[in-house]
């Protein structure tokens, strides 16, 4: 039998427990439960069900190929090439380099490789041979599929400078003691050249049963299996290689599809993000797989121009890019006054300033501008705008936290602080990799047994599940005492009218500890001065935020991705 059992408080202590009670409600910590469940299927999988229902839809337009897929096309070529890659001995997990700018070919080999088991890795198209044969032997690379040529880079010689022994080997036997997983080079090239197999050769290797083997292959491939491999940007030293599954590029793709409005409607997505980065590769070839929409892209690189007549061609409805990018791209159509009225500009890959985000509004005639926030490290995105939501919220913050994922942010000792004040962000849920390639120290080091991931963000969290991005924790600038966050002063420096884009970085000063450091990029014709600025500052900025150096670049050094280094800042400046 149960006893009823009475517990008195004194007034003190019950004053004590409704406070607790009260304050713990407004704690930064949400868990977001989602509409739709989350989906237990391959990348392979999703193509067909795809390409089943959006056959005849363009997958991919290439501007500067003169080349297109149809969703159904894009099945029977990876399928085509997974084939291909299984008779050249590739077997599952093994990982197989993608060195290439945004080509068809780029295209194919992801779902070819998702389609036979492999894990694919997205290298970064300007990696010079040291950073090459680097990432081959950290994830033990078996295969490159590269592309020929791509700016004045030449791949193939590049690979001759890793392994000289490829020009004396045969395709798929080479051998070399600086990288030694590596056996096999296939190129987008039509020349032939020594040692390589040409793209059209391993597609050509496919036969009818060769290919029905594939597409019985399938069940033998779980949602769980690896699927993926992203080197991280490497915007602070060496990157590390983040494994993320096939369940986490399926499930976190769509939810950044639907946020991104791509169900509603059959849109067209001008791409000016590298398909290697996790936005390329999430953001835009897997949310638009899911929700059947096609990619534009301009260019093999990035040109505000090409963009601007991408768009203009193919009445693109919807734009991806990276801060930097649209900086330029709004300048070019304030130059040029193109009659375009894109529905959706999509921001990610770094902060992007509301000042910048209004003017994309304004110039580029956008009708919504949204913000996605997330790391390699979660497959790609944790905050996205909703579909619903008013400009305010769209230019201040970086949306809202997705579905099926927990959120907190914590002070330095791992306690939760109070919504609407900064602190470390935590994440935990389905988007997590699962882990750093053969790194356990590094992995355990940003994510513990208890499966929160710690971003390295100084962010705040709102009740209403909004979140800031104050600035990176390394980034924090302590001046006399006084912590102070970059992306405060960037914001408002951009607003200046000659200002297209300005980073913050902090450099030793023998008294203060550090000092503030503007590094600005103006208009062209401008004859901005370090006085103008300090001046605009005088009034708006507390005087310990005013920068006390100020350097005018002509250029940023940045990551293919449109990330930009400061730790090459700080190098510059120091």
């Amino acid at each position: 039998m149960l006893k009823r059992v009475s517990v008195s408080y004194s007034p003190k202590c019950f004053h004590y427990y409704v406070k607790c009670r009260h304050f713990s409600t407004k704690l930064s910590y949400k868990h977001n439960l989602g509409e739709e469940p989350l989906r237990h299927i391959t990348v392979g999988t999703l193509l067909k069900e795809t390409a089943w229902k959006f056959g005849d839809r363009k997958a991919v337009i290439s501007k500067h190929q003169n080349k297109s897929l149809t969703f159904a096309e894009a099945l029977v070529e990876a399928d085509k090439l997974a084939a291909g890659f299984r008779t050249l001995g590739l077997k599952k997990n093994d990982r197989v380099g993608l060195w290439a700018p945004n080509l068809v070919e780029w295209y194919i080999t992801k779902l070819a490789c998702a389609r036979s088991g492999l894990i694919m890795v997205g290298l970064n198209p300007a990696y010079q041979p040291p950073e090459m044969e680097y990432c081959i032997n950290k994830v033990g690379i078996k295969a490159i599929v590269c592309a020929d040529k791509f700016k004045n880079a030449d791949f193939y010689e590049k690979l001759i400078t890793i392994a000289p022994e490829l020009e004396k080997s045969d395709p798929g036997k080479l051998r070399s003691n600086k990288v030694p997983s590596l056996e096999t080079v296939i190129t987008t090239s039509e020349n032939k050249k020594i040692g390589v197999f040409n793209f059209g050769e391993v597609l050509d290797l496919a036969t009818e049963n060769s290919i029905r083997n594939i597409q019985k292959y399938q069940k033998y491939i779980t949602a769980d299996d690896p699927c993926n491999l992203q080197f991280t940007s490497g915007t602070t030293g060496k990157p590390k290689a983040a494994l993320t599954s096939h369940f986490t590029m399926v499930n976190n793709s769509f939810y950044i599809g639907k946020r991104n409005e791509l169900n509603l409607k059959h849109h067209t997505i001008c791409l000016q993000v590298p398909f290697f980065h996790a936005f390329g590769t999430v953001i835009s070839v897997m949310a638009a797989l899911n929700h059947g929409s096609t990619l534009v892209l301009p260019t093999d690189g990035y040109n505000p121009d090409k963009s601007l007549d991408a768009i203009v061609e193919e009445k693109c409805t919807v734009i991806h890019g990276t801060p930097t990018m649209y900086v330029d791209l709004v300048h070019k159509q304030e130059e040029r006054k193109e009659n375009i009225s894109p529905e959706i500009a999509v921001s990610g890959g770094a902060l992007c300033a509301p000042h910048l985000f209004k003017k994309m509004l304004n110039v580029l005639n956008v009708k919504k501008v949204k913000s996605v926030y997330g790391l390699t490290e979660t497959t790609a995105v944790v905050f996205h705008s909703l579909v619903t939501e008013n400009e305010e919220k769209a230019v201040s913050t970086v949306g809202h936290v997705g579905e099926h994922l927990e959120v907190k942010v914590i002070d330095k000792e791992g306690n939760l602080v109070p919504c609407g004040s900064a602190g470390e962000l935590c994440i935990r849920g389905y988007c997590n990799m699962l882990g750093y390639w053969e790194d356990e120290e590094k992995t355990k080091e940003m994510m513990g047994q208890d499966k929160w991931l710690k971003t390295g963000d100084q962010f705040v969290l709102e009740e209403d599940g909004y979140g800031k991005v104050v600035g990176r924790l390394k980034e924090m600038i302590i001046r006399g005492g006084e912590n102070i966050f970059p992306k405060e002063i960037e914001e408002f420096l951009n607003t200046h009218p000659d200002i297209l884009e300005t980073y913050v970085i902090g450099l030793p000063h023998e008294r203060l500890g550090e000092e503030v450091c503007a590094c600005i990029r103006v208009k062209p014709g401008s004859n901005v001065t370090s006085e103008n600025i300090v001046n605009f500052c005088k009034g708006k900025l507390s005087h310990f935020k005013i920068p006390s150096k100020i350097h005018i670049v002509d250029e940023f050094p940045k990551t293919t991705s449109g990330k930009i280094q400061k730790f090459k800042l700080k190098q510059i400046f120091d």
